[in-house]
């Protein structure tokens, strides 16, 4: 159960990843100077990758789930 649940948290993590990627595109296109920067939005971009990397390491450790084994 507990697999299952952080797979849907990474999921739910890599899609709020993809959905600041483009705000942050949108955010540079539209020139608007009330919106919050570019930056803004790439910033949490790199600050939730690391938190999903953070959570896949940690999953590592706590045995909650494996790698894949090696085909050969």
């Amino acid at each position: 159960m507990l697999t299952v649940i952080l797979k849907i948290l990474l999921v739910a993590l890599l899609l709020y990843i993809i959905a600041n990627l483009f705000r942050g595109l949108f955010s540079a296109l539209k020139n608007d100077p009330d919106a919050p920067p570019m930056s803004h939005y790439i910033g949490k971009r790199v600050l939730f990758s690391a938190v999903v990397i953070l959570f896949i390491i940690l999953a590592l450790l706590f045995d909650v789930t494996t790698l894949n084994q090696r085909p050969y």
